[in-house]
């Protein structure tokens, strides 16, 4: 994955990071050591969560810079605390 790269050459730069992934992906991005990591339980390709669901992805990206503001070590892995849901049809 392209995404741990880039996130060390930021880093790197001194440009702090925090990616937000899909926990389906926990195992190749562990190794990557990437100094934020943010895991979700969402689909794939939807990082964020469901689609027109605002409140939700809100909530991820603002647990996503709690993460950027909180972390003292690299690396520090964080499970989005709630779970996988739908919108009512």
């Amino acid at each position: 994955m392209s995404v741990g790269h880039v996130a060390r050459v930021f880093e790197a730069a001194g440009i702090p990071t925090v990616v937000i992934a899909i926990a389906t992906f926990a195992g190749r991005l562990a190794p990557m050591q990437i100094p934020r990591l943010l895991l979700t339980p969402f689909l794939m390709g939807r990082p964020l969560g469901a689609p027109h669901d605002g409140e939700r992805q809100l909530d991820v990206l603002r647990l996503g810079l709690e993460l950027l503001e909180t972390a003292v070590a690299a690396p520090t892995v964080v499970h989005y605390p709630h779970s996988f849901r739908t919108l009512p049809t």
